[in-house]
């Protein structure tokens, strides 16, 4: 071989070896980079789901809080003294809004519900006893209050809402067995009356379903 054939050989593998070099360094750079880049996405990942536990601990930890405090004005019957039967037709309640007795075999659909009109008394106690909160409201509540009130009622399976010209209060908040009258729907009692006894331990049938019963416009 020539000693120009011989230098030509030696000058290619010179750029092999060169670029074996230059693609071994770039995998390293990607391998670090690409390590890092996980290491920062898992401890992100762990930074967020510790912040979202922490998060949800804490909000457990105030509506429990909210639930154990006595809620002002808040009327209130024994449980046990309530009848539970199936009926068919009319119950003379003796409250008004009822919070409880004997109902019909059908409740309210309650996942939610506004209804523009009254309902059937008998059907929403049946709603009661799954652990719904039934609101309802008269003649003087405000149109803005109304619309408050239905739209935080939508956002909360377990409830239903209905207007009912006959009750004293403006706006009446009842759950099995507790019941709340309240002016106006920014009264914060609301929102602590809803967190407590939505699906509260007053319930008497805890988990029954709110969905697939009677509807009303």
């Amino acid at each position: 071989m020539s000693k120009n054939s011989k230098k030509q050989a030696a000058d290619r593998k010179a750029r092999v070896e060169a670029m074996r070099r230059a693609e071994k360094s770039r995998e390293r750079r990607n391998r670090i980079i690409t390590v890092t880049i996980s290491t920062v996405i898992v401890a992100g990942l762990i930074g967020w789901g510790t912040y979202a536990i922490s998060n949800a601990n804490q909000k457990k930890e105030q509506q429990a809080a909210t639930a154990a405090k006595p809620i002002s004005g808040e009327k209130t019957w024994d449980a046990g003294k309530l009848g539970r039967n199936h009926v068919q037709g009319k119950v003379a309640y003796p409250m008004n809004p009822p919070v409880g007795g004997d109902h019909n075999p059908v409740w309210m659909t309650c996942n939610g519900n506004v209804y523009t009109k009254a309902v059937p008394n008998e059907n929403a106690v049946h709603s009661l006893e799954h652990g719904a909160v039934w609101v309802t409201y008269n003649g003087k509540a405000t149109q803005a209050d109304v619309k408050t009130l239905a739209d935080r009622i939508t956002k909360t399976p377990y409830t239903l809402m209905s207007p009912d010209s006959t009750q004293s209060g403006t706006i009446t908040l009842s759950a099995w067995g507790h019941q709340l009258s309240v002016n106006t729907a920014a009264d914060p009692r609301v929102d602590q009356f809803l967190t407590k006894y939505v699906q509260g331990p007053q319930t008497p049938e805890p988990g029954a379903a709110c969905t697939g019963g009677l509807t009303a416009s």
